[in-house]
């Protein structure tokens, strides 16, 4: 069963404008899936070609130019990364003729295939990052436009109870996942797992102490929501602070994890600028972490880590979906004073609360309140919470059930 992406629309759009589209995303997030849709509505007028297949990969390592000979334009070339060769060829072919929409890539790599790009095709190309499964998307709840606190949340509700959250939360969003619930998350996760360290880790960098880079990846699961402290990371895993940097740089650049950067503008000195550790999907995280259960992971140590992780996710997610780059950041001060998110729109600052509580309470704002001693246009702002509707806590600031956003 396909479950119609909100991406669809803004791919349409930029390809009638771009003469290359790239769709980046993790592994399984449903980027073949979405193309093939997308030949679908076009009639299957266009050429596809999976490098994920060898011989198709050889050819377009050994030799692009008959590669595309092969597959001319328009073509869908997925997973792309494999061939990095080719980026000059469609070069050639877009300067001679530029034609929208001639040619869409795919890549889980995002590092390597921006490399490709800003070398070959800088003013040829829309970026677009596909992510898993929204809220909005799995249960239809259609938002008028990215999240914000004072726009829309009205009507995208839908009656959830918070065990229901963390189901969600721990089965993941990967669309396999949504769309087939007789698979078995820890046999799916295992799967991912040993594909996503035998097959791109082996591609994306010179990692050769697998093992280790998978402890090292358990203990990030364990740190979500975290400081980046790369010493701490570096001697519990047992490796040098810099393998701890390298190794971070391969989740990132394999759409694994994400930093979360401090708003600071240097205001003050007193604020922190370190940034903060989540994980693109928090199923995957759930399953290193060893969080196996919806009821145990609710209850257990880690229950608000994750909650604001995939709060934060789903945030994203709504500005992504739409082909927008969102300015999203958290604020804090090295004396504890913090606010969990900061979307930076059109000059303003909306301050994001996450606290996994069904009884939201004014007290809870304290680091917004601190926040509006440091700065001066703040906008209306939001504990996302387990409360079934919304309400207010204050002058522009409500409590919003986490089916809002």
């Amino acid at each position: 069963m396909y479950i119609p992406r909100l991406l669809e629309e803004v791919f349409e759009r930029a390809s009638g404008f771009f003469p290359v589209i790239l769709l980046t995303g993790a592994r399984q997030v449903g980027k073949t899936t979405l193309i093939k849709h997308l030949l679908e509505k076009e009639g299957l007028k266009r050429n596809y070609v999976s490098l994920d297949e060898f011989g198709a990969r050889a050819l377009a390592i050994e030799d692009p130019d008959l590669f595309l000979e092969r597959y001319p334009p328009p073509v869908a070339i997925d997973e792309v990364q494999y061939a990095p060769q080719l980026f000059e060829r469609i070069k050639v072919l877009v300067d001679q003729k530029r034609k929208p929409g001639a040619f869409w890539l795919t890549g889980s790599q995002y590092f390597s295939l921006m490399k490709g790009i800003s070398e070959s095709l800088a003013g040829r190309v829309g970026i677009l990052n596909l992510l898993g499964l929204s809220q909005e998307e799995e249960f239809k709840t259609l938002r008028p436009g990215p999240f914000l606190p004072e726009i829309g949340f009205k009507n995208t509700l839908i009656p959830i109870r918070p065990l229901e959250v963390f189901e969600r939360l721990v089965r993941g969003c990967f669309p396999a996942l949504a769309t087939s619930r007789e698979i078995h998350l820890e046999i799916f996760y295992s799967s991912y797992l040993q594909t996503y360290i035998e097959r791109d880790i082996r591609q994306i960098s010179n990692i050769a102490k697998l093992i280790e880079f998978e402890r090292f990846l358990k203990l990030c699961a364990a740190r979500i929501g975290q400081l980046l402290n790369y010493s701490d990371l570096a001697r519990d895993a047992g490796i040098s602070v810099s393998t701890a940097k390298e190794w971070i740089n391969t989740l990132v650049a394999s759409n694994q994890l994400f930093l979360l950067s401090p708003y600071y503008r240097n205001i003050s000195k007193r604020q922190i600028k370190t940034p903060k550790l989540y994980f693109w999907d928090t199923g995957l995280a759930c399953y290193l972490a060893g969080w196996r259960d919806p009821k145990t992971a609710f209850e257990g140590a880690m229950s608000g880590a994750l909650f604001e992780n995939y709060v934060l996710v789903e945030i994203l997610k709504s500005y992504f979906n739409r082909g927008k780059e969102p300015a999203i950041y958290f604020w804090r001060t090295k004396d504890g004073q913090e606010v969990d998110l900061l979307i930076e729109e059109q000059g303003k600052l909306y301050p994001i609360e996450i606290k996994l509580s069904m009884r939201p309470k004014k007290d809870m704002l304290r680091g917004v309140y601190a926040l509006k001693k440091y700065f001066k246009n703040i906008g209306s702002g939001a504990l996302v919470c387990l409360v079934e509707k919304p309400f207010p806590l204050g002058k522009n600031f409500f409590a919003l059930p986490v089916t809002a956003i």
